[in-house]
């Protein structure tokens, strides 16, 4: 495993329940500031296998990225269910509920 990806599987581990992050910001904490989709696909491969709090993880909007209805929904859900305020259309605000970790 590359260490860009035990970086990035260690960043999302750790993001406490109530809180997010972005896919951005977790790229580049983990080293490499431009690689948001990378995030992506590793939460997308792993989340699984590792227990991946994948839930907590939006874009830099704060908007539900994933298309799918049932994906989309769920995400939501468990959000909600953390006490994070998701408005109408489906967004969080990340000044509020942003988490930055102090070291990495």
């Amino acid at each position: 495993m590359k260490p860009f990806t035990k970086n990035v599987i260690k960043i999302i581990q750790s993001i406490p329940k109530g809180r997010i992050m972005t896919y951005g910001q977790i790229a580049a904490i983990g080293g490499s500031p431009r690689g948001a989709r990378q995030v992506v696909r590793i939460l997308h491969s792993m989340s699984r296998a590792y227990g991946l709090p994948w839930h907590r993880v939006v874009n830099a909007k704060g908007e539900i990225a994933i298309k799918d209805d049932e994906g989309h929904f769920v995400q939501v859900a468990l959000l909600k269910e953390e006490g994070i305020v998701v408005d109408e259309k489906d967004r969080i605000d990340v000044e509020k509920y942003r988490w930055e970790p102090e070291t990495f």
